[in-house]
């Protein structure tokens, strides 16, 4: 059922056709000729076009998904990434709610990881160092003293091969994999990964994320993507929960010291719903802001709430769901001003925030921590889903 001849097929017995240089796949939920005034005859659809060519000549992809209800999703080839997310507002009009280009090129000049997927590992390992049975590795130093999201050229910095899926009644997705080969920024054993991206029609962007290897490696994936509800300007009047009463306490360079600090009576307390720029000056010696892994209190055992951010003037709202036994808050603290996103909007300090579903950082030279060590036969699964509402 999910391959493109088979649909190819099912449209031809309903008499449709496919034209032009974009390639328009109709997933129809019911009979192709069911009346246009009921609810069910606008589609769920996804297209797919060009969307530029990098450096070294490969061509890149973009798919655009649609849903019933008009929520949109653009997804990258390149860097397996989100570019746009239009949702409505609580008048019913539409806004991009995350920060990204329109264009391939600003994302191969360089961006700080708008959208991307991150790996093999996010977040960051110290020193660019851990031991996995025995062995030293070493991996490139990029943020400081430290590793931080798969290196040089890590995930956000591959063309993805990518393939639309089909079958799905109130769904559609697009799924990317990407074959990381043995010793790629200096992790052993090669790993294959696959990241679905699926448009619910309830307004649900779930990111599902797998992978396995032939040698004993380490895998942390996340999505690393800045929202903005309000669709510009600073995000400090977002209101703000995350289900955490710990979170782990981090040094200078925002490595994990070990403990599991509770946030109780600091400005890490996002227990209960708070705006964003109530406290975030108690952070700007540190980290221009917040820059903070949670410790879910769900402990990563089951999908589960693991935030919820509303925006006051919008009326939006967006929960994120996860399996994982953390986030990282990040209010985008080094944007300043010299990028410029989709819509003309510019990026200045606290344009948007990240919730980076994910296991802790450096959790390899942590042994208390959850794991994130695959090992040959093991399977790598997680998933996250961001349900967006408006009133």
């Amino acid at each position: 059922m999910n391959t493109i001849s088979l649909l190819l097929d099912r449209l031809k017995l309903a008499g449709c056709t496919l034209a032009g240089a974009t390639l328009s796949l109709l997933l129809l939920t019911g009979c192709a000729h069911s009346s246009p005034d009921s609810a069910s005859s606008k589609s769920m659809k996804i297209e797919s076009k060009a969307f530029g060519t990098t450096p070294g000549g490969t061509s890149v992809k973009l798919y655009t998904l649609t849903n019933r209800k008009g929520m949109v999703v653009k997804v990258s080839e390149y860097g397996a990434l989100l570019t746009e997310v239009w949702v409505p507002d609580r008048n019913g009009r539409s806004g991009n709610v995350v920060l990204g280009f329109d264009r391939l090129e600003p994302y191969v000049k360089g961006h700080p990881f708008f959208g991307a997927t991150t790996g093999r590992v996010a977040n960051r390992i110290a020193k660019g160092r851990f031991t996995l049975d025995g062995k030293d590795y070493k991996l490139a130093v990029n943020n400081g003293p430290n590793h931080l999201h798969g290196g040089l050229k890590g995930f956000d910095k591959q063309v993805w091969k990518s393939r639309p899926l089909h079958g799905m009644n109130n769904e559609v997705a697009v799924e990317f994999t990407y074959t990381s080969p043995d010793g790629e920024e200096g992790y052993p054993g090669a790993l294959e990964v696959k990241v679905v991206y699926t448009l619910s029609d309830e307004n649900e962007l779930r990111f599902d994320y797998t992978a396995t290897t032939d040698k004993p490696t380490i895998v942390n994936l996340t999505n690393h993507s800045y929202w903005n509800l309000a669709e510009s300007g600073p995000v400090l009047d977002h209101v703000l929960q995350i289900n955490a009463s710990r979170y782990t306490a981090a040094d200078d360079t925002l490595i994990p010291t070990g403990e599991l600090a509770p946030v109780r009576g600091t400005g890490l307390d996002f227990t209960q719903p708070r705006r964003i720029g109530d406290r975030i000056s108690d952070y700007m010696a540190f980290a221009k802001g917040y820059d903070h892994n949670f410790a879910l209190d769900s402990g990563g055992t089951a999908l589960a709430l693991c935030a919820r951010v509303t925006e006051p003037k919008t009326g939006r709202s967006m929960e994120v769901w996860t399996t994982e036994p953390g986030v990282q808050l990040y209010c985008a603290n080094h944007l300043d001003g010299s990028l410029t996103g989709v819509g003309g909007v510019i990026y200045t300090q606290h344009t948007g925030l990240c919730l980076e579903t994910q296991h802790f950082p450096d959790a390899i030279n942590h042994p208390s921590f959850p794991s994130v060590v695959l090992r040959p036969g093991g399977t790598y699964r997680t998933t996250t889903i961001h349900k967006f509402s408006a009133k």
